[in-house]
């Protein structure tokens, strides 16, 4: 009984140190229910050019699709990842079905595959140190929807 007691206030102790040091995401219900919760975000500052994003899914010639992230108040510089954050510059998050894949350093990337059905595809844009950028408590983000024909 002691060493489960013991266990457990370890636990306990464990989680909250990480809390407090901020290892541990905290998730904000602003967020729709992407993996964004694993960031937190900033908000863009008054008077400051509110970034946006549209995204635009091109069929690939041959198979897949081509994804097309246009932006405006943006740049992306992928030689400034894990810096400090400014306001209108950094990266992407892809996120299908709510799962992040891959970060996005430029406009354009390819997807190959998908599953059969409907598939969320969202771009969301994020500061050089990560956090999802955010225009009036919501996150720049656009989201496009790809059915998949089942073979």
């Amino acid at each position: 009984m002691r060493s489960k007691f013991v266990l457990a206030s370890t636990t306990l102790a464990c989680l909250t140190l990480l809390v407090s040091n901020g290892q541990i995401a905290r998730g904000d219900n602003q967020h729709n229910h992407h993996s964004e919760h694993d960031h937190k975000t900033i908000e863009i500052p008054p008077g400051q050019p509110i970034p946006k994003v549209d995204l635009v899914v091109h069929k690939d010639s041959s198979k897949g699709w081509n994804l097309e992230a246009k932006v405006s108040n943006f740049r992306f510089a992928p030689e400034k990842i894990n810096q400090a954050a400014k306001p209108g510059e950094g990266h992407g998050h892809i996120y299908i079905n709510g799962q992040k894949i891959t970060r996005l350093y430029g406009s354009w990337y390819y997807l190959e595959k998908l599953q059969p059905g409907k598939n969320e595809i969202t771009v969301s844009l994020n500061a050089n140190s990560h956090e999802a950028l955010v225009h009036n408590g919501k996150v720049i983000q656009d989201t496009a929807i790809i059915d998949v024909p089942r073979d």
